[in-house]
């Protein structure tokens, strides 16, 4: 297959995010050019929803998901209930960034618990793939979804941090394993190690952009916010998956065309 034909998709990513703001206005276009055939692009709270709906009615190849991420989650979470239905009502769309926390300071995890559960349930009543964050809490993610039992529409574990023992029990429940840049920084191995073993059909590819920023390799585009400090940019897919196939021990081609029907298979419906 020759390069220039291999269609590249991310399945998570944060374009509406203020960081990315003067990038996107001169470089959308880029993408598409790259062969970037679809963008997942993830809200994390309700301030940011309209933009992910507005970007994704702008630009046929960006799937809209909403959610309300842990570290937006507090004691008045409920308020934004009635805008998340509303907005599920009005587009075709599917739910996350969604999750549990314990990394960020202060955590609430009854509260994160209560907000996951409640929007996991919305997701299932309207049968939605769910893209989910989880950092040091893996154990507690497990047991609510093995509570809730093996979805059927599929969710994403967005760059996935836990241990590989839980790989098989997720993957039972309905998960999908997204790989980022981040990993293949050299502190990451075991970590890579992990998507070693991550069974190829369930394997996907995302940027996190403008976070999760790999090492220098794997920067085609150098990216910076307002303070200086260098952001990852959605046009490091390409690289992110020629690393990825060499570490399964894949020509490109074929890991392209493989991460192409994993995409497809869990986010066949809302693909352009």
């Amino acid at each position: 297959m020759p390069e220039e034909t291999l269609a590249y998709y991310d399945a998570h990513c944060h374009l509406q995010d203020e960081r990315l703001g003067r990038w996107w206005t001169g470089n959308q276009g880029q993408l598409q050019s790259l062969g970037i055939r679809n963008a997942v692009v993830n809200g994390t709270r309700p301030e940011d929803w309209d933009d992910v709906l507005r970007m994704a009615d702008q630009n046929a190849f960006i799937i809209p998901s909403i959610g309300l991420h842990p570290w937006y989650v507090d004691g008045d979470w409920e308020r934004s209930q009635s805008m998340f239905l509303n907005a599920l009502d009005r587009v075709r769309c599917m739910v996350g960034e969604v999750g549990l926390d314990r990394w960020i300071d202060g955590y609430d995890i009854d509260t994160q618990i209560a907000a996951f559960r409640w929007q996991f349930g919305v997701a299932k009543e309207r049968a939605l793939p769910v893209s989910i964050h989880c950092l040091k809490a893996w154990g507690l993610l497990r047991d609510i979804l093995e509570d809730e039992g093996r979805y059927e529409p599929g969710f994403l574990l967005h760059s996935y941090g836990g241990p590989l023992e839980l790989v098989e029990t997720f993957a039972d429940l309905g998960a999908r394993f997204s790989f980022s840049g981040y990993f293949a920084q050299e502190s990451r191995s075991k970590k890579r190690a992990v998507f070693e073993s991550v069974p190829l059909d369930r394997l996907l590819i995302e940027t996190d952009a403008p976070d999760m920023l790999g090492p220098e390799s794997l920067v085609d585009d150098c990216l910076e916010d307002e303070t200086g400090k260098p952001i990852n940019s959605p046009a490091n897919i390409v690289r992110i998956y020629e690393y990825a196939a060499n570490m399964r021990g894949m020509e490109l081609s074929s890991f392209v065309a493989t991460i192409e029907s994993n995409f497809k298979s869990l986010f066949g419906k809302w693909d352009s």
